[in-house]
């Protein structure tokens, strides 16, 4: 009686390989994560790999004028252990970081250059030296592009959860103004 058990598995099993052959033949393939390419990053806080700032510690709040929120205010609540990243990012003509998004918000000031910010949506906008934006990360995907001949930079100041990796790759939602690297 186990013989004929055994048989049936096994007559069973090249069913079961075929047809997962057939499934993945016929599956459409899926865009895969994009690797930057033509950047370098530096980070500002070497030998330091980031600033550890314990739970409370960011729970930040200023006024230029006490008792007022006007006309500058500042106020952070952040709940949990965060690490803070500074990190200046140099692109050679061409050089993009791939897409990605962040596990929490960055700072980024151009220092050099012009960079063009692509959104999911194919959306884009350009910064040049002396600009500044903001990435509320959180799964806010985009690619940075140094779309010149030149040399730019960036510094981004990030915050991320301790321990969190600060960059999520993720596919290229397939913007057709954004070459892939070489």
């Amino acid at each position: 009686m186990k013989s004929v058990i055994q048989s049936k598995k096994l007559s069973i099993l090249p069913l079961l390989i075929a047809s997962a052959v057939i499934v993945c033949a016929f599956t459409p393939e899926r865009a895969v994560a994009t690797p930057g390419c033509g950047t370098t990053n530096t980070n500002l806080l070497s030998p330091v790999p980031a600033g550890y700032f314990p739970d409370g510690l960011l729970d930040l709040m200023c006024r230029q004028d006490p008792g007022t929120r006007l006309p500058w205010y500042l106020h952070t609540n952040i709940r949990g252990d965060s690490d803070v990243y500074v990190t200046q990012v140099t692109f050679q003509p061409g050089g993009q970081t791939g897409w990605h998004s962040h596990p929490g918000p960055s700072l980024i000031t151009v220092i050099e250059g012009t960079l063009t910010v692509y959104k999911a949506d194919c959306t884009s906008t350009a910064y040049s030296a002396g600009e500044s934006f903001t990435d509320i990360g959180c799964g806010d995907v985009h690619n940075v592009v140094n779309e010149t001949g030149a040399e730019a930079i960036d510094v981004a100041v990030q915050i991320v959860p301790h321990g969190a990796m600060r960059r999520i790759d993720v596919d290229d939602p397939g913007c057709p103004q954004v070459p892939p690297c070489p």
